[in-house]
């Protein structure tokens, strides 16, 4: 596994996660919207996606659209710097191709669900602290667990002085299931969908090519993980007791039951369409990035 890929990977989420992580604030805000109360019982801040951006602009701010941007960053750093080396590094070892020399769906799922996962567990305390920093808001708009974080250090350290290094990888099987199916339907679509485009002569244009294949998997990405983004996003918020358990859900299985009895089959989507709005940009962005930045690289290489 080449080190260059590793670093180009996470610096091209980087760079994708800045202009999705306004999204992802208003995603968490309406996930945590409701907890636990039945549809139309409870009151509603974020009533759309776009109201909710003004709402939370109105009340925390501008910057307030920004909160959790640091661990967020740190997040995407980690996860795909694994996630897409590890794949990058199949493909240049045929792992991932049929006897024909075609790219293999299910092999890309494999390889792209191997690299979701070790990528995602490590990376897990700062998708915790994320979210919580991301719920945090002004009295009036508040949804959900309030945590008192002042920065993402300040978090690190409460919860670690709390509940110790485990506490740190609380909810962490809620973020690899999420984040196995994600990276396996989003690296599997982008590949079949560049094969596909370029074999037929739909598109030849590199850089178009890429965004192409991008847009189609995010597109197919929000709709695959939007329960598991729920699930990971109560499990992450949730307060602890004085033993690090949860206050309303005991693990993973137990809140999704716990969601269908009190919110139905509609509190495992909720958040839905900001999921698909920051879903198809960010995986058209990441992968994009990181396509340019490896031809930047082949082409630094062939000149030195």
């Amino acid at each position: 596994m080449a080190t260059s890929d590793f670093v180009l990977g996470g610096v091209a989420a980087m760079g994708a996660g800045v202009f999705t992580n306004p999204v992802e604030v208003i995603k968490t805000r309406i996930q945590l919207q409701g907890e636990l109360a039945a549809r139309g019982s409870h009151a509603q801040p974020y009533k759309s996606v776009f109201q909710a951006f003004v709402t939370v602009a109105k009340n925390d701010g501008i910057l307030g659209l920004q909160k959790g941007l640091a661990p967020a960053l740190c997040f995407q750093f980690v996860i795909n710097s694994f996630r897409l080396s590890i794949y990058t590094h199949a493909v240049e070892k045929g792992w991932v191709h049929n006897n024909k020399g075609e790219i293999s769906f299910a092999k890309g799922m494999f390889w792209g669900a191997l690299g979701g996962v070790v990528g995602s567990y490590c990376a897990s305390p700062f998708f915790l602290i994320k979210t919580q920093l991301q719920a945090q808001a002004a009295k009036q708009i508040a949804v959900g667990y309030q945590h008192q974080h002042a920065s993402m250090s300040d978090a690190i350290r409460k919860i670690y002085r709390k509940n110790g290094v485990f506490g740190l990888w609380r909810g962490s099987l809620a973020n690899v299931s999420r984040a196995t199916v994600a990276s396996a339907v989003q690296i599997a679509v982008f590949g079949q969908a560049k094969s596909l485009l370029k074999e037929n002569g739909v598109v030849t244009h590199p850089t178009i090519l890429s965004f192409c294949s991008g847009l189609a998997a995010g597109s197919f990405v929000s709709l695959a993980i939007t329960p598991l983004d729920v699930v990971t996003t109560r499990l992450y918020n949730q307060g602890v007791d004085a033993q690090g358990r949860g206050i309303y859900y005991r693990g993973w299985l137990d809140c999704v039951l716990t969601i269908l009895r009190s919110e139905g089959v509609y509190g495992l989507y909720k958040g839905f369409w900001p999921i698909y709005l920051r879903s198809a940009p960010y995986s058209t962005l990441v992968l994009l990035f990181f396509d340019e930045l490896i031809a930047l690289r082949e082409k630094y290489d062939l000149h030195y």
